[in-house]
């Protein structure tokens, strides 16, 4: 059997098999097919746009969270750290208004 000549096709053809593979395993699973070149540009990534303003609404949501969370962590910190004798006045002082 003449090696020269199969290892050459073998080493060529394993890309293209390869992706088809991976394109029949995609679709098998429900993901849309890969183009061959993808194209990235001004005009046409819709779904990608649309995913930047979901996850740039998600970020600004969890941002004030974070915010909340930290205000609401310092005041317990001061509550866990305080005397009791100022924690108790300053209760007090609240039920007093």
């Amino acid at each position: 059997m003449d090696w020269g000549l199969i290892i050459p096709i073998v080493a060529i053809s394993i890309g293209p098999v390869a992706w088809v593979a991976n394109n029949w395993v995609r679709a098998k699973h429900g993901f849309e097919p890969e183009a061959r070149r993808r194209r990235r540009g001004r005009d046409g990534d819709v779904d990608g746009e649309r995913q930047v303003l979901l996850l740039s609404n998600e970020n600004e949501r969890l941002t004030g969270q974070v915010s909340r969370l930290e205000e609401r962590i310092a005041v317990l910190e001061r509550i866990a750290t305080d005397p009791a004798e100022r924690t108790a006045r300053e209760i007090e002082a609240l039920r007093d208004r």
